[in-house]
């Protein structure tokens, strides 16, 4: 896509996910390749609500700024995607409500905190959705963390910090973004009560083969 209309998609979705309260403040962070083999992020400390297309920050392929605003403190988690899964084209970091909510469950599992509930969970986020340990928002370790789940997870969540999702494209990484959301407000929903969960035949049959 060209690069001056992928600023406009990442600002239109971003005001968006902001406008419908996935994020709050100065809170969540986003990113994409671009066709020259850089990355948009937003700038740090921006509002997911309020960016500008020319002050999006602009690395080269290194993640070194190059233009606009300086990035994200949190460049570290989506290089980590990048590094650790080079099909994926876009990420999206939120502090959504209730996916930030499973993240500080003590009891929650760390491969797969969401009971297998619904098909599209599955279809926009994969099988896996591992719970990273806590670390400090910008702290480099998180990296190696994300990175050694990237392989085989689209996604992560962060505990008591929130998600992390990557995609091939950055409206998919949106909606994945979303559905995770859902989910979690499903799980949160029917916490403690008997539940119809999808058999492991029907997962399967909803991923990639």
């Amino acid at each position: 896509m060209d690069e001056a209309l992928l600023r406009d998609q990442m600002v239109a979705l971003a005001r968006s996910l902001f406008e419908r309260g996935f994020s709050v403040g100065s809170a969540g962070n986003i990113s994409a390749r671009t066709a020259d083999g850089g990355y948009l992020i937003t700038p740090t400390n921006s509002s997911l609500g309020r960016l500008a297309a020319g002050r999006l920050s602009k690395l080269d392929s290194a993640f070194r700024p190059v233009s606009g605003d300086p990035p994200s403190k949190e460049v570290v988690m989506h290089r980590a995607f990048y590094e650790g899964r080079p099909e994926a084209g876009a990420v999206v970091h939120l502090h959504s409500t209730m996916a930030t909510a499973i993240a500080c469950l003590a009891e929650a599992d760390a491969n797969q905190p969401i009971a297998a509930l619904t098909p599209y969970f599955f279809m926009r986020i994969g099988a896996r959705l591992p719970v990273i340990p806590y670390f400090r928002p910008g702290d480099p370790a998180m990296e190696a963390a994300i990175c050694a789940e990237a392989p085989t997870a689209r996604a992560v969540l962060l505990s008591n910090h929130g998600p992390v999702v990557s995609a091939a494209t950055l409206v998919d990484a949106v909606n994945a973004a979303e559905e995770l959301e859902e989910a979690a407000k499903l799980a949160l929903l029917l916490a403690g009560k008997p539940v119809r969960t999808l058999t492991p035949d029907q997962v399967a049959a909803l991923l990639p083969h």
